[in-house]
């Protein structure tokens, strides 16, 4: 007995029509098919064929997905979509996505010419953020001693923790929002608009997409060089980069009900 495969077309984001693609470059799926472009007048989609019976989800599909919109934003201006948008077939890409707003991405791709995203992150050092707050609240330092002093009394000793993890957890929240001005201060009139993504980690100091010139990207590396060496030993700063500008266009996929199995 033959399977017969269901396919439908994924699509990963808008691109200028006059790219170049690499040859055999992989997609989304298992196994994965060839990327390709539909083209509309001068712009174009990023597609792959995929298999709508096989969920997709995985990590290596989110990694496919984010490595392909950024090796082209690193070319190329990129409108991504949002991972998992999966449309009929090529006559689809046309008609509901590229045809009917033709004129949005056109001038969505004029203003992502020449810039790109990058982010911005930025983590505590456990030990020196921890001596940073209790040197400055003397109220946690002295719960801080007696939770040590409570040793064996393990009830005591519980209920001073909790109070000191509360007020250790309010006490981060208040610096990471005064470094993320700190951040902002340091690489203001070098970016074109940024977005505070909320936090990944309990530690996390910043955490800052930025929209920026692609010829800037020395004098931001620059920087983040200073920067970090006024944080040396309190912050450890990693810079992401360059990415499809996801925090400022991310597109909304085609209407489920307009996709294969919707």
């Amino acid at each position: 007995m033959t399977t017969q495969t269901e396919t439908g077309i994924y699509v990963y984001g808008i691109l200028p029509g006059d790219v170049e693609l690499e040859e055999d470059t992989p997609g989304v799926g298992e196994p994965p098919s060839p990327v390709r472009l539909v083209k509309f007048r001068d712009i174009a989609a990023l597609v792959s064929d995929v298999d709508i019976a096989k969920p997709l989800g995985t990590p290596q599909d989110l990694m496919a997905h984010e490595d392909l919109l950024d090796a082209s934003a690193a070319e190329v201006p990129v409108l991504p979509m949002k991972f998992g948008a999966v449309v009929a077939n090529e006559d689809a890409v046309t008609a509901e996505l590229l045809e009917p707003h033709y004129d949005g991405f056109r001038a969505a791709l004029e203003q992502l010419e020449g810039v790109a995203e990058y982010v911005v992150k930025g983590r505590y050092v456990e030990q020196a953020i921890l001596a940073e707050i209790l040197a400055e609240n003397p109220a946690a330092a002295d719960l801080a001693q007696q939770a040590t002093a409570a040793g064996a009394d393990l009830m005591a000793s519980r209920e001073q923790q909790i109070q000191l993890g509360e007020m250790i957890g309010q006490a981060v929240e208040a610096k990471r929002e005064q470094d993320t001005r700190v951040l902002g201060d340091a690489l203001a009139g070098q970016v074109n608009a940024s977005v505070v993504r909320p936090p990944s980690h309990e530690l996390d100091a910043v955490h800052v997409a930025f929209l920026i010139d692609v010829n800037d990207a020395r004098r931001l590396e620059q920087a983040l060089t200073k920067l970090a060496a006024d944080w040396d030993g309190r912050v450890e700063l990693q810079l992401i980069g360059p990415l499809a500008a996801y925090d400022f266009v991310g597109m909304t996929p085609p209407d489920p009900s307009q996709s294969p199995g919707g």
